[in-house]
């Protein structure tokens, strides 16, 4: 497809403007896909603010975003699995393929992963964007292409609760109410995890979390959250934690909560990098300790459990901006944080 397209650049901190640019030209491995949503990710506000997340440092100007849905408006000569007209989820990294990692199975952790927004690679803030068709995942006739979007934070919430070997039965508890504490609470409930209790210090977010189906809400502010889950769980604590603040007072507590040979999940950075976790006590639960890095190999599974009605990943979404609009968006987005829990920008 030949023409122009309009592209979303961040020009310096806090600063959005919008480029003509060529549509991008799909090679034979690759289909063209016209973006309709994407969602606005943390690290992409954090970009915005801050300019570098960790060793990632965005030289303007740069394009954010990396959770996008779609139709495909073109497919390379060697695709066979995806036609025009075909509504997909975009898994937004692409492994090289033959590194060790890659060959165990481990492509998320793959040393030279291709993956969009992440320094200096230009992300999904546009209209179009070719992308290896081996990552783009069709989706069925019921879901749309917002939901599409928001299959990439789902995938995080379902890697992590993977990483945690969730099962039927058991009872969890997730620090954080934001996007990625409220995917996960659904990971959870879709791997039949029996009662999912939710901790945050925002009514707002907490009100989500009931909405969408958590069994009980705690607002930190007002009780303490290791007394209420002994109270919930009769004494016995909880069988898994998941953490997505990356607070030290969270990782103390979840240990404290834990049940003998429990498991936590880190899901969240800490901003420094560094945490304190009370190791003692970990150990002497013999407590079973995991780390998420993205997500490898749950697009298809996210998408069956959002088309069977298991995950409603749409009421995650709070705010929806106009494409035209990207500096209010990014600007809100940033400055209302109490009441905006998850902004998507419809793209087309």
């Amino acid at each position: 497809m030949k023409g122009k397209m309009k592209v979303a650049v961040m020009t310096g901190l806090g600063k959005m403007d919008y480029v003509e640019r060529d549509i991008p030209q799909p090679k034979a491995h690759e289909v063209l896909v016209k973006l309709e949503y994407v969602g606005v990710c943390g690290s992409d506000l954090h970009y915005y603010e801050h300019g570098q997340i960790g060793p990632y440092i965005v030289k303007p100007p740069f394009v954010l975003g990396h959770e996008p849905g779609g139709v495909v408006a073109e497919v390379g000569a060697n695709v066979k699995h995806l036609k025009v007209g075909d509504k997909v989820a975009v898994e937004p990294g692409i492994p090289c393929g033959h590194c060790e990692l890659c060959r165990e199975g481990k492509y998320n952790l793959c040393p030279d992963v291709f993956f969009l927004a992440a320094p200096p690679i230009d992300g999904a803030f546009q209209e179009y964007i070719a992308h290896d068709a081996a990552f783009c995942f069709k989706l069925p006739d019921s879901m749309s292409t917002m939901e599409g979007a928001m299959i990439e934070p789902f995938a995080v919430g379902l890697h992590a609760a993977r990483q945690g070997h969730a099962q039927a039965g058991q009872t969890a508890v997730v620090f954080g109410a934001g996007c990625i504490g409220l995917m996960s609470m659904l990971a959870f409930k879709v791997c039949g995890v029996s009662k999912v209790y939710q901790v945050d210090v925002v009514p707002k977010r907490l009100d989500k979390a009931k909405e969408l189906g958590a069994t009980e809400i705690i607002n930190a502010k007002d009780v303490d959250p290791i007394a209420k889950v002994n109270e919930l769980t009769g004494g016995r604590g909880c069988d898994l934690v998941l953490d997505t603040s990356g607070t030290e007072i969270a990782y103390a507590q979840a240990v404290e909560m834990l049940r003998k040979a429990g498991t936590f999940v880190a899901v969240g950075y800490s901003k420094s990098g560094m945490v304190n976790v009370p190791m003692s006590n970990a150990m002497d639960k013999e407590l079973n300790i995991a780390t998420v890095s993205r997500y490898r190999h749950v697009y298809p599974m996210a998408i069956e459990a959002v088309a069977s009605g298991k995950a409603n990943i749409k009421g995650v979404v709070t705010d929806v901006f106009s494409f035209d609009d990207m500096q209010n968006a990014m600007d809100r987005s940033v400055a209302d944080k109490m009441n905006i829990v998850k902004s998507v920008i419809k793209i087309g």
